[in-house]
């Protein structure tokens, strides 16, 4: 399944990936070796935490290895003034005026105002333009959205 991303945020996973290939699994190789020379194995604490954390790097590695195989650049709406993955959306609403990103899940942050296009929220707003009214259902109820803006 595609990954929606911007440029910054596959950068952002690309250098964790580089991250966690050249400098964590490195540092985690020489804890193990480390631990390995303290003795028995059997009751080494060091060595069972090194381990915990190598399986947990080599996890998040190939887990971040996948979403890229998947990963697909947001490309510009060109000024098309329709709500799709990368766009910019100045709303209004019974709680004033707001201002959204849609994004890819993986880069969600709903407090930031970046929200998927996954979301409730975020696919309502899909597909419309500048002064369309849409109604999304919230766990508060239905809450009709103004769109002032789309950039």
């Amino acid at each position: 399944m595609d990954q929606y991303f911007s440029k910054e945020g596959l950068d952002k996973l690309k250098e964790e990936l580089k991250h966690r290939v050249e400098v964590l699994r490195p540092e985690i190789a020489t804890r193990i070796k480390e631990a390995k020379e303290l003795g028995d194995l059997s009751e080494n604490a060091e060595y069972d935490a090194a381990k915990e954390a190598q399986a947990t790097n080599e996890g998040k590695i190939e887990e971040i290895k996948s979403i890229l195989e998947n990963a697909v650049i947001i490309a510009s709406t060109n000024g098309s003034g329709v709500v799709n993955v990368g766009s910019s959306v100045r709303v209004e609403s019974k709680n004033g005026e707001q201002a959204f990103v849609i994004v890819g899940a993986a880069e969600s942050d709903p407090n930031a105002g970046f929200i998927s296009n996954e979301s409730p929220l975020g696919n309502a707003f899909l597909g419309h333009k500048k002064g369309d009214t849409i109604e999304v259902k919230t766990p508060k109820g239905i809450t009709k959205y103004k769109i002032l803006e789309v950039k």
